[in-house]
């Protein structure tokens, strides 16, 4: 897929068909905030998933913001059921690398999160990021509400804006809701990966462009 060839989502009916169930256990807790990373959450707190690319360093960039309760990293917004990542990474399970956040509405707004989630990579690059390149690196918001759909938009209309004036192109990133695109979470040693491995890859890195934020409130 990736010798000379632009990469291409599969078709649900190309895509690896899965298992019902994982075939790896996950961690309870978060080795760096300490908190459960699949839940049961707090009423009071919100979720929100993110792919911006490899995303051990994308989870680094959310735990370190205060008002993040837990994160996780792992598979959606394709079709494959409970995949691996060597399944993921074969660009056959229409799955993106995402990050789920979980946090503190109280503390840190979405549009905060969606400002670090602009600011931390290049939306328009399509499926890739950097040097890592398929189908598991491309760019995506999945929405937890209607209130979130239109932050996330109007956030995205409003880096274009930005972006274009300072020589980017088309930002590609796809909003969708999370509803119907369920989370896999990934294996063990790629929660917290750079908690544990400080010296280990990071590919994130933004276009240096700073991203509106405020066009619209999330609430919910």
């Amino acid at each position: 897929m990736l010798f000379g060839r632009t990469p291409v989502l599969p078709t649900p009916e190309q895509a690896l068909k899965g298992r019902p169930d994982p075939s790896f256990t996950v961690p309870d807790r978060h080795t760096v905030l300490g908190n459960p990373l699949q839940g049961p959450y707090p009423e009071h707190l919100q979720t929100a998933d993110f792919a911006l690319g490899c995303f051990w360093g994308a989870e680094r960039k959310f735990w370190q913001t205060p008002g993040v309760w837990t994160t996780l990293v792992g598979y959606q917004g394709g079709y494959t059921e409970n995949p691996t990542y060597e399944e993921a990474c074969s660009g056959m399970t229409g799955h993106t690398e995402a990050v789920r956040v979980v946090f503190d509405p109280s503390v840190v707004s979405y549009e905060d999160l969606l400002k670090l989630f602009w600011e931390s990579h290049n939306p328009t690059q399509g499926f890739r990021q950097g040097n890592d390149v398929g189908t598991q690196y491309r760019s995506a918001v999945y929405t937890h509400s209607p209130a979130q759909a239109a932050a996330a938009k109007s956030s995205r209309d409003a880096y274009q804006k930005v972006l274009t004036g300072s020589g980017y192109g088309t930002i590609t990133t796809e909003i969708l809701p999370a509803e119907g695109r369920p989370f896999y979470a990934a294996e063990a040693y790629h929660q917290q990966y750079l908690d544990k491995n400080p010296a280990g890859y990071c590919g994130i890195g933004g276009t240096g462009v700073s991203c509106p934020i405020g066009v619209a409130r999330a609430e919910g």
